[in-house]
């Protein structure tokens, strides 16, 4: 038994002492897009921030790509719209035209891909090529993650994991789409979430186990000879990113003085976990008055990640502003040979 364990801190040295310590710039971005498509052409250079140094790896996560009608949660997915949010993905990052045509499915189901096809020739001389490295949809839930072309060859073993907490406790209409990977040595995590809705007392409890199902219910799928983390909370780095829904517990009045006055400390006081509220509707509906709130939101797990900007975008086309965080990721990079 001594000398087992003497030869595991042995393996373990050597693995530590093969590796160096690399920082990467990581965008996580979530946006509750309201089942509203996005117009031909829509600009998303302000929500990706294009305009500003650009980051190594994109994770973009959407809730409400479809309207969460009973006839979206039955139906298979809707992979037209998804493929079009990634088109304006890839136009922003690579400063290219959208193109209906510009991705192709490769594999479907639930290990879901989709890659850009390569076109060279509309490539602006200096601009950076990204490729989308894996994405997945869940009836209204749907991720995507973008990397730099030169460091997607060190991405390994990306995967999918769905779980439904929706209508019966199963559907998709509310649950998550994680996606895991490893950049060079370190494992990740991403966790795209739409959890239970509701602003009446109690509804948090909904929410509360929404996301421990999420935690016990989210496998990835083993790998031959390899033992790679399946759990959420077994990997290196861990984003949660959604609509996560938890609210202000304050009367809806008095929430919108507090906003008024910015009173933010008050309200981090009876928090569950801009300008005027944007309650307008589209299409005819009849206008929500719902108090401002927190629903959209992104929080972190594990060491080697430093958050160094977090904040919302200002578009109208849901209810919902899109939020994004900017991270630095510390990875482990081997240094042994042909590694």
């Amino acid at each position: 038994m001594v000398a087992e364990t003497s030869n595991n801190i042995l393996t373990k040295r050597v693995i530590y002492d093969t590796c160096i310590q690399q920082s990467f710039k990581l965008f996580v971005g979530s946006w509750n897009v309201g089942g509203i498509p996005p117009p031909h052409n829509f600009n998303l250079d302000k929500f990706l921030h294009t305009q500003d140094s650009m980051a190594d790896i994109y994770v973009l996560g959407f809730q409400e790509i479809v309207p969460l009608n009973a006839g979206n949660i039955l139906a298979a997915e809707h992979s037209n719209i998804s493929i079009k949010w990634n088109s304006l993905i890839k136009a922003a990052l690579n400063k290219r035209t959208p193109t209906e045509d510009a991705f192709h499915k490769t594999e479907t189901g639930e290990s879901q891909r989709v890659y850009p096809l390569t076109t060279q020739s509309s490539i602006k001389p200096g601009a950076t090529d990204y490729k989308c490295i894996i994405s997945k949809q869940m009836v209204g839930i749907y991720i995507t993650i973008w990397a730099r072309t030169e460091i997607s060859q060190y991405i390994s073993y990306p995967s999918v994991s769905c779980v439904g907490c929706g209508i019966l406790g199963r559907l998709g209409n509310k649950g998550s789409v994680s996606i895991r990977f490893f950049l060079h040595e370190t494992s990740f995590c991403f966790v795209c979430s739409h959890l239970a809705s509701g602003g009446k007392e109690g509804d948090e409890r909904h929410r509360n186990a929404d996301a421990a199902n999420i935690l016990s219910h989210t496998l990835f799928p083993p790998e031959p000879l390899q033992h790679l983390p399946r759990k959420i909370l077994d990997h290196d780095r861990v984003i949660w990113l959604g609509d996560l829904n938890y609210r202000i517990q304050l009367p809806e009045k008095t929430t919108r003085s507090l906003v008024k006055n910015k009173e933010w400390n008050l309200l981090l006081q009876s928090d569950q976990n801009s300008d005027d509220y944007y309650g307008s509707c589209h299409k005819g509906k009849v206008k929500r008055m719902r108090a401002p709130a927190w629903c959209d939101r992104i929080i972190w797990f594990g060491k080697g990640l430093k958050q160094i900007q977090y904040n919302r975008v200002e578009s109208r086309l849901s209810d919902h502003r899109p939020v994004y965080g900017r991270f630095i990721a510390y990875v482990e990079v081997s240094t042994l040979p042909g590694i």
